[in-house]
């Protein structure tokens, strides 16, 4: 069985593990980090923000599979925006719960 706390590793892009992985190695100094990509510190707080909210998301104990993982991580991603992401998990939910009810 899968350890639960990896999952969201897991799930994360090689982008998201690169900007881990320099995030670390600059002793988590932004300034550093926005040096080293070549962007302003807001910038860097901002994709900072965004992970915290990406890991957040995929942690969340009550995901129920690969989809809502995906889901998550395209909302913690700003693909999705709010009122997309809620209306599609609460259909995929509505589904799910459908699909168990049909059980025997």
């Amino acid at each position: 069985m899968q350890d639960p706390e990896r999952r969201w590793v897991e799930q994360l892009s090689d982008e998201d593990l690169a900007f881990l992985k320099r995030f670390l190695l600059t002793s988590g100094t932004l300034k550093d980090l926005a040096k080293q990509y070549g962007i302003s510190y807001p910038t860097v707080r901002l994709r900072l923000d965004r992970l915290i909210e990406k890991v957040k998301l995929l942690d969340e104990r009550e995901s129920r599979g690969r989809f809502e993982l995906k889901l998550r991580s395209l909302y913690a991603d700003g693909r999705l925006d709010d009122g997309t992401f809620r209306d599609v998990l609460r259909a995929y939910r509505e589904e799910e719960e459908q699909n168990e009810a049909r059980l025997p």
